[in-house]
């Protein structure tokens, strides 16, 4: 059975051997190119190479391992794929559209032109997914579908992506490294085919059988697919004879068993990353093609009720009234089928998650994961570290790690707004979370309390060695010491790093990562110390130094308009459940949940007494 996707939406397919079934109601040029993991395509390194060779398919070079694409602008275009005959490093292929560059007679931008429609068929013509591409205006190019791999299958989704500066800023935003000078050469190519075109009579007999056989590309852009007939005249195999339907499309195959690290990457803890990330995109798509399905559904609903309402005869009465339930049938039909697809990327993800969750190395485990009972203190910085969870209304259950970068590039700032001492919690744990990440001696805590009301929740810091100075809890004369100390440090570094003297620095000098705590600000902090601390949050990620804010903004109202950069330079976490974080993609508003230690449980301890006993603590003292 046929699915008709919307954006965003997914698709199993039936097998490695495919076409993909274009119709534009008005010529077009078709394209494929093939790309990474992230959908990058390979770069043009060699100067002596043509533009885009060996990762695009275009008229000019129809064929590469796998991939067939016609060699003329038509309005209908039939690309060939053997995905099982793709190079290894190929785990995206991407189905680009664009209107011809010299083309008087047809539309200058796709909202002038009819919807394009592609259908992923077998080579039989068994339909597998269709999709319309509505809603465009002024692009001139389109990434149509994408076809990609998932734990050694393909499937194939639904893009539409239309771009108003043309293939040249379609093959730009793919990472081609020549992306003008290859849009021109697929431009000359359809100008060089066009020309070769001459209007005449349709080929006839076996030599354009043959011609058609051999170049199944241009045939498939420029030629009618009906038969030809025999030496005697009779097409047996004419529609109307009763030629016998293509056989029923198979059942797509059962997803293999989620593998913890089935990603790319050198080491294990780099493919658990990618993979996380990958589940985090997938069930950002599946969620945006589900709510794009509702969306369709609701407006066509709309639309044929507004239908019903303009004319006087349908109004009212029996018939209007079977007319508006037929309606909401079809709309509850559209969602149903969308929301089965949901749900079967969902149960795949949700497999996927209690595999990986597992396996994860304590960076990318929440405390609860047994792993940390066999804690040992690393002997180089991880990739990632976690910070919490993330997930969706439509799948509560299911849990993405929210995993940031190290060294971090940005601030952290805990929400205290509800609850302050569950905010300083998980400032805490979050602040254990990165000491533990980092080899002896490699990451150092500071911290700022002028007025004491943080001793409880920061104590365990101070007896497990972490913190080897108390908090400062001497109002403005102990933030300004914390402040200076660090603010001198990222002059020094900064100065190293821009004269290119790192070995310049004093001697002692304490090269570890720096954490600064700061609970109820803006309490304590006089103007200048607000500045110095917007200097930390803006200058001192580069030079390794690193803001860990408790506050309530409202607190800081005072200030007016003057702190609203520091607050948007910082990543907003919060103690309770929240939904204030949007993916890169479509924006989703996703519920974010900390990662808090169990209650009782003395993992916390157990792993702050194993970085004390694996070197001295450096956190704290100030520079020599």
């Amino acid at each position: 059975m046929s699915a008709e996707l919307v954006r965003g939406q997914n698709h199993p397919l039936p097998g490695n051997r495919l076409e993909i079934r274009v119709s534009a109601g008005t010529p077009v040029v078709a394209a494929v190119t093939l790309g990474d993991e992230q959908g990058r395509v390979a770069a043009d390194g060699d100067a002596s190479a043509q533009p885009g060779e060996g990762w695009l398919a275009h008229p000019g070079a129809p064929r590469l391992p796998g991939v067939e694409v016609p060699r003329q602008a038509a309005a209908d275009h039939r690309l060939a794929l053997d995905l099982g005959a793709l190079p290894d490093t190929v785990h995206r292929v991407h189905v680009l559209l664009a209107l011809p560059a010299d083309c008087p007679d047809g539309p200058a931008v796709f909202g002038a032109a009819p919807a394009p429609h592609l259908t992923v068929t077998t080579p039989d013509g068994a339909e597998a997914a269709g999709f319309t591409i509505t809603g465009l205006s002024a692009e001139t190019a389109l990434l149509a579908v994408e076809l990609y791999r998932r734990q050694g299958t393909w499937k194939v989704r639904a893009v539409g992506q239309g771009y108003e500066g043309g293939l040249s800023a379609l093959l730009a935003d793919q990472g081609a490294a020549r992306p003008a000078a290859t849009a021109r050469l697929i431009d000359q190519a359809v100008a060089r085919a066009q020309s070769r075109s001459v209007d005449g009579p349709a080929d006839t007999g076996a030599a354009a059988s043959a011609d058609r056989t051999a170049d199944p590309a241009a045939a498939s852009g420029t030629v009618s697919d009906a038969a030809a007939p025999d030496a005697a005249g009779v097409d047996y195999r004419h529609p109307r004879r009763g030629a016998a339907p293509p056989p029923p499309l198979p059942p797509p195959p059962a997803p293999p068993a989620p593998v913890a690290g089935d990603a790319s990457g050198w080491t294990m803890e780099e493919r658990l990353h990618n993979q996380i990330w990958g589940m985090f995109e997938d069930l950002t798509r599946s969620v945006a093609a589900y709510r794009s399905a509702e969306d369709f559904a609701a407006s066509r609903y709309e639309q044929e009720l507004d239908r019903l309402l303009a004319d006087p005869r349908t109004r009212g009465g029996p018939e209007a009234d079977a007319a508006r339930d037929q309606a909401q049938l079809k709309q509850m039909a559209l969602v149903d089928q969308a929301r089965a697809v949901l749900d079967r990327d969902l149960a795949q993800l949700t497999a996927e998650a209690e595999v990986v969750e597992p396996a994860l190395p304590p960076p990318f485990a929440g405390w609860d994961n047994p792993c940390w009972h066999a804690y040992q203190v690393p002997a180089e910085r991880p990739l990632a570290v976690r910070l919490g969870s993330l997930n969706l209304p439509e799948a509560p259950e299911l849990r993405i790690p929210l995993l940031a970068r190290l060294p971090l590039e940005r601030g952290l700032w805990v929400d205290a707004a509800e609850d302050r001492r569950l905010a300083l919690d998980t400032a805490v744990a979050i602040a254990a979370r990165l000491l533990a990440s980092h080899p002896a001696g490699g990451f150092a805590l500071s911290a700022l309390d002028p007025a004491g009301s943080g001793a409880a929740a920061l104590a365990p810091l101070h007896t497990g060695g972490a913190l080897a100075l108390p908090p400062a809890t001497m109002g403005a004369a102990g933030v300004s010491e914390v402040l200076n100390r660090l603010t001198e440090r990222v002059d020094l570094l900064q100065m190293a790093m821009r004269g290119g003297a790192a070995d310049a620095l004093p001697p002692g000098f304490d090269t570890a990562e720096q954490l600064l705590i700061v609970n109820e600000f803006p309490y304590g902090f006089d103007d200048r110390a607000v500045n110095q601390l917007r200097y930390l949050a803006d200058e001192g990620p580069a030079a390794g130094v690193h803001l860990l804010l408790v506050a309530d903004r409202e607190d800081a109202a005072a200030y007016g308009p003057v702190l609203d950069p520091l607050w948007r330079s910082m990543l907003r976490l919060t103690p309770l459940p929240s939904d204030h974080l949007a993916d890169p993609w479509v924006g989703h508003a996703w519920t974010y949940e900390p990662s808090p230690v169990p209650t009782g449980s003395q993992v916390l301890a157990q792993v702050l007494r194993q970085l004390a006993a694996a070197g001295p603590a450096e956190q704290g003292r100030p520079f020599p």
